[in-house]
């Protein structure tokens, strides 16, 4: 069996560095938002030269706490993608504003900034671009279209921390991002984890303080908040991985190198525009049986998975935000082709080679 994820070969590569990291919290005694979680704050603000970084629980938390401290709630739209994680409406909707799902660009797969600018109402009051994949959306459209509208432009950069669009990084474009550090993401934690990066000082201590319970001291509430502390342990962890992030990026960008090597001609790959660094958190191709040419991957013992394969509209819990199924062709097309193939630090050469010569394999059969 090829498995679609494992991480434990990175983790054996790094194992001395994170024991050293996680003895060390053991050591101090201090288990919750202590030196580890501002050491780390401090590091990946500078890492994409942002003035301010927030640690909180997780990535849906992240996008919550952001939305929140910018006054985005009730009767506010906040537009979005429908081809997302489904974390990514939900946290617009706990934060009680409402969702507009725009279409993807057919190429990328992330926000279409015409789509957006024609999803835009008086009501509307924020832009949630999503860097899906790895690959940043076209963030010199979306700029320009958040200012001409005088709307709030954030990132929700979970899949793509360390990519970039005209050389500067996911996460130093809008006026806040969001980040997760899953297991699976490329900078990740060993367990859950997220920020938030801001450039306004007033809004980052808004986030501090709205993630413990809206206390600004221990003695009192000024308003509500929630608990979404990050741990000291996922800190130290991080800042572990994030010293390592430009070699490990290479190495995931190497194995997408060689996929798109081997793969049959024909077999739709990942975009990388001309402006962007991928940085292939996911490796998704595309093909019209998708489900026949997964099947086949799986009898042969390779297994994938598919990201997404319902859009956010077409799952029962949000079928309510599609008012109008027709406005999202390209989001509908790539749920029904998306296919996640295996890449991680640590698949072999030879492994990758199987998937890629029993996707040709599958392709002629299925097409014969």
């Amino acid at each position: 069996m090829i498995p679609f994820q494992d991480l434990r070969p990175l983790h054996a590569l790094l194992r001395s560095e994170l024991r050293e990291a996680i003895d060390r919290v053991f050591d101090s005694g201090w288990y919750i938002l202590g030196p580890e979680v501002e050491a780390f704050e401090s590091e990946l603000a500078a890492w994409l030269g942002m003035p301010h970084c927030v640690a909180v629980a997780n990535g849906t938390d992240a996008l919550e706490l952001a939305l929140r401290a910018a006054g985005i709630g009730p009767g506010d739209e906040v537009i979005t993608a429908s081809h997302t994680a489904v974390a990514t409406v939900c946290a617009i909707e706990r934060a009680g504003a409402v969702p507009v799902l725009a279409d993807i660009d057919s190429a990328t797969m992330t926000l279409s900034p015409a789509a957006a600018e024609n999803a835009v109402t008086a009501r509307t009051r924020a832009i949630v671009p999503v860097h899906l994949y790895g690959h940043m959306a076209d963030m010199d459209a979306l700029s320009r279209l958040a200012s001409k509208h005088g709307l709030l432009l954030i990132e929700d950069a979970a899949q793509a921390l360390g990519a970039q669009w005209n050389g500067r990084p996911a996460g130093a474009w809008g006026e806040m991002a969001t980040f997760s550090f899953y297991p699976t993401k490329t900078v990740a934690a060993l367990g859950d984890a997220g920020a938030v990066v801001c450039r306004d000082q007033s809004l980052a201590q808004r986030i501090r303080r709205l993630r413990t319970y809206g206390q600004a001291s221990r003695e009192a509430a000024l308003e509500q908040g929630q608990n979404s502390r990050m741990d000291e342990i996922q800190a130290a962890v991080l800042r572990v991985k994030l010293a390592h992030i430009t070699e490990h990026r290479q190495s995931r960008r190497n194995l997408a190198g060689r996929y798109a090597e081997r793969l049959p001609a024909d077999i739709q790959r990942p975009v990388e525009r001309s402006e962007a660094l991928h940085v292939y958190h996911l490796y998704v191709i595309r093909h019209p049986q998708r489900d026949r040419l997964r099947q086949t991957l799986l009898d042969e013992g390779i297994e994938t998975l598919v990201h997404y394969p319902l859009a956010v509209h077409q799952q029962p819990a949000y079928a309510r935000l599609a008012a109008d199924r027709d406005t999202l062709p390209a989001t509908e097309r790539a749920a029904a082709e998306v296919l996640s193939l295996p890449l991680y630090i640590g698949l072999k050469d030879w492994q990758l080679d199987r998937v890629a010569e029993t996707i040709a394999r599958a392709r002629a059969e299925i097409e014969a």
